[in-house]
């Protein structure tokens, strides 16, 4: 028995070196890459109406003839240099995308790509953000929604747009906006608060397995997933909840005064054509489509902010998206 049990000692020690191992070479990673890293991220723009006149030529190349695709190529020569010697001063419309996870991960880029715009906006000048998120954290999404104010509070006219899905935090977001504007199919609405979480009470004490929790404030821990929960504990998570989409509510109305809260406040998502009718949106088109009429209004320019990242920092990001996209699945 004494060998028995020296030999398991001897089996977790050498667990536990590995483990020690591998957490100093990860460490070592990350101090490397800090020190390499002297900026962690910049600012690229792109010429939207550039983009899709390239994209345009591009099949003109092909389906011109010869002599005419070379008019062409002359013609644009010839208008680069006109504009470039007396560049004209027009309005510029600023396109950002968020694509949104559980954590609103993008929230980051997303504050530096407002900085940026505000830094140089005119009057005159407007806002696109394309969002496709169906929400997550709550104030991690209320912090999105703050961003998006600030173009507001800078009398920027902003318009968001809905390809695919603003759900929940996503819809939050889009809230703030001066219109929104909806693809046909997109997922619109879920004005709505949701937790869940599993408990193992029952599995722990089956096995004769104590779970112990110590906490100070009454309400510090409302439900738990290993201990056993109490109705006065589930009670108060459902306060909590209500609570939140009381918030929830209030901001959307706020901001969209047409809305009848008592119909589209019930946590019910719904397609474009339908959010429509009940006033969730403006407009249905795709963003192509609003994209495309901005920039036969004037310059667009897209906005994306590029954020250095470590190795560490990449791995970290890879495995939190696994476990969100798993936890959207479930």
């Amino acid at each position: 028995m004494t060998s028995l049990l020296a030999q398991y000692g001897l089996f977790l020690a050498k667990i536990a070196t590995v483990v020690v191992a591998v957490l100093i070479f990860v460490a070592g990673i990350a101090a490397l890459t800090r020190r390499k890293r002297k900026e962690t991220g910049h600012i690229v723009v792109t010429d939207v109406n550039r983009q899709l006149e390239e994209a345009g030529d591009s099949i003109e190349a092909v389906r011109l003839p010869v002599k005419l695709r070379r008019a062409l190529h002359k013609r644009r020569k010839a208008q680069h240099r006109a504009e470039q010697k007396a560049p004209q001063e027009q309005p510029c419309t600023y396109l950002l995308d968020f694509k949104g996870d559980l954590r609103a991960s993008h929230l980051d880029a997303l504050r530096e790509e407002i900085s940026a715009v505000l830094q140089v906006a005119r009057s005159g000048d407007a806002a696109l953000v394309r969002v496709e998120s169906g929400g997550g954290m709550v104030n991690r999404y209320g912090l999105a929604a703050a961003q998006l104010l600030r173009l507001r509070d800078a009398k920027l006219p902003l318009t968001v747009m809905v390809d695919n899905v603003a759900a929940s935090g996503g819809y939050l977001m889009a809230a703030v906006a001066d219109r929104i504007v909806a693809s046909p199919f997109a997922l619109v609405g879920s004005i709505g608060v949701v937790a869940q979480l599993p408990n193992f009470h029952r599995w722990l004490r089956e096995r004769n397995i104590d779970w112990e929790q110590f906490t100070a404030g009454k309400y510090k821990r409302t439900v738990t997933i290993f201990g056993e929960n109490t109705e006065e504990g589930r009670a108060k998570l459902r306060e909590e909840l209500e609570d939140i989409h009381i918030q929830f509510r209030d901001f959307v109305k706020e901001r969209r005064a047409q809305l009848d809260m008592e119909q589209v406040g019930t946590g019910e998502v719904w397609l474009g054509s339908k959010a429509l009718a009940l006033g969730l949106v403006d407009e249905l088109a795709t963003s192509d489509e609003v994209v495309r009429a901005a920039c036969q209004r004037g310059r667009v320019l897209q906005v994306q902010y590029r954020a250095k990242r470590s190795l560490p920092e990449r791995l970290r990001a890879g495995v939190l998206a696994v476990r969100d996209d798993l936890a959207t699945w479930l």
